[in-house]
Order: C-alpha cells, then sequence, then structure tokens
C-alpha cells in the first residue's frame, strides 16, 4: 500500500515516552454460550503527547477499548497501565468526552467548566479563571452565562471539551465526539481541536468511524479488525502537524485515504457478514 506507514505489531513501541499501555488485553461480555468476545488480546502502547486515533467497522470493540482505559470497564484478560500504573477505576488524570456533550443542563456554561476545578479543591476565584481560559480557548467567551440548552449541537461539544481541559487531564479521551455534527460543524472543529491539541500537546486517543478525520488530526492511526477486534494495522500519517485546513487536498493524504478505506471496507464486509449470521 503505497504512501502508509505500516508497522508490526511485534515493533509496536511509539518514539519517546510511553503514557498508556494496553498489555494483552482481551473483553468477554456475558458468560456461557451467549457470551461475547469483542476484544481479542491487545497490545498497544500510546506514546506521550501522541495524538491515537482508533478507526474501524461498528462493534469491533473501540469504544471498549477507550472504556478501559477510562476506567469505566474492566478487562477481562490482561492489564492496562498509565504512567507505569494499572488503570483501576475512574481518574480525573483522564479526561473524557462523548458524542453528546453530556452538561449539566441547569449550570451555566461558565458554571459546567469550573465545576471539575471546583471538585479537586480549587477555589471559586481560581476556578472561574480556569473555566474562562478554556472558554477562551474553544471561542466561547461570549457565551459564558448561557445556558447548554441556548447552544447549537457544536457549540455543546465545544464546552464539553472546555470542561474536560478544565481538570488538566494527563490524557484525554474521546468517543467520537463529532459524530452527530453536520459536516461544516465538524470539519470546523476538526480545526479547532488541532490547534487546541498542537498548543498543549495533550495525549489524546480518539474514536472516529471518519478515515479523512483520523488522517487530519492524528499522529498514529491504529486500524482495528471486525469482532473480536484486534489490531490489523498501525499507521503513522504526517498532517498532524501541519495547520492548513487545505492539507485533505493533497495527493498523500487521498492516497492514504484510499488505502485505509481499502482496509476498513474488508473488515466491514466481515462485520457484515457476522451479522447475518447470528
Amino acid at each position: 500500500m503505497s504512501g502508509v506507514v505500516r508497522v508490526s505489531l511485534s515493533d509496536d513501541a511509539p518514539k519517546g515516552i510511553v503514557k498508556a499501555s494496553f498489555n494483552q488485553v482481551s473483553k468477554r461480555f456475558g458468560t456461557g454460550p451467549e457470551s461475547v468476545l469483542a476484544l481479542e488480546p491487545i497490545s498497544l502502547d500510546i506514546a506521550e503527547n501522541a495524538f491515537v486515533c482508533l478507526v474501524g467497522p461498528s462493534g469491533c470493540g473501540k469504544s471498549t477499548l477507550l472504556n478501559i482505559l477510562a476506567g469505566f470497564e474492566t478487562a477481562t484478560s490482561g492489564q492496562v497501565m498509565m504512567d507505569g500504573l494499572p488503570v483501576s477505576g475512574p481518574d480525573a488524570r483522564r479526561g473524557v468526552v462523548f458524542q453528546q456533550g453530556a452538561l449539566f443542563t441547569w449550570m451555566s456554561v461558565q458554571d459546567n467548566v469550573a465545576f471539575g476545578p471546583l471538585a479537586t479543591g480549587k477555589s471559586p476565584i481560581e476556578a472561574a479563571s480556569i473555566a474562562a481560559h478554556y472558554l477562551e480557548m474553544v471561542g466561547l467567551t461570549s457565551f459564558a452565562r448561557r445556558y447548554p440548552y441556548e447552544l447549537s449541537g457544536g457549540m455543546q461539544q465545544r464546552v464539553g471539551i472546555a470542561r474536560a481541559l478544565a481538570n488538566d487531564p494527563q490524557i484525554l479521551l474521546m468517543d467520537e465526539p463529532f459524530a452527530a455534527l453536520d459536516a461544516q460543524t465538524r470539519e470546523l472543529l476538526q480545526e479547532e481541536i488541532k490547534h487546541i491539541w498542537q498548543d498543549t500537546r495533550k495525549t489524546v486517543l480518539w474514536i472516529t468511524h471518519s478515515i479523512e478525520e483520523a488522517l487530519f488530526l492524528a499522529t498514529d492511526i491504529v486500524v482495528m479488525t471486525a469482532r473480536p477486534g484486534r489490531i490489523k494495522a498501525r499507521l503513522t500519517p504526517q498532517f498532524a502537524l501541519s495547520r492548513d485546513p487545505a492539507v485533505v487536498t493533497s495527493t498523500e493524504f487521498v492516497r492514504m485515504k484510499s488505502d485505509i478505506f481499502g482496509m476498513l471496507r474488508e473488515e466491514a464486509l466481515t462485520a457484515q457478514r457476522q451479522e447475518v449470521m447470528r
């Protein structure tokens, strides 16, 4: 496949410091003959400051993998580590943003973002200052006193991102945060999240079904197989540091998109056959 860097699983250690790692992690839901193996043993290292995107067909275990790192799910076997320590449950060091903003509807935008700092012991003045900083970062300063129901879907997602960043997590876990948005809003927010990552260099694990989104944002793309999920390929595109949105029209970008499309189509067909046989 031209234009794609494929990393063998035996040489999967990223460059630099390993921030989080999955060591032979598997996940089975249920027991007995009706149980479902969602993930085969997976080993994956995530480097500090990396932006890693997981792509794969529906049901391949992408969200399960993220939820295990978040501490919301436990692995059936294997171990998940962060900073060399086992993950045993949710932790403020891991900020999570879901498909829906999951904002507190009774709180203003400002109070939503300040909630985390207040909960971790910051004074009201400190929390307000932190909230103001991140609302400015996502371009919502003038909406600080509004309530979530007064905002568009894209603006709500920006509040969710600001709220996650306000807790100063060491890693951001993003589960298809732009999936419900229209195409134009999604493209603008992709540019925004890229700029935020370029400025903060937070470690990010991002789930998406969009090949173009993954290529535009990621330093590493992990392609997963149909259920039970395992790693099919790990790719290292070179577009994450570019601030030019037109990079999506480059020859190399289009070539890599075509290569990944081929891999995912094969897995999507497998997943479709699995559903027919159920």
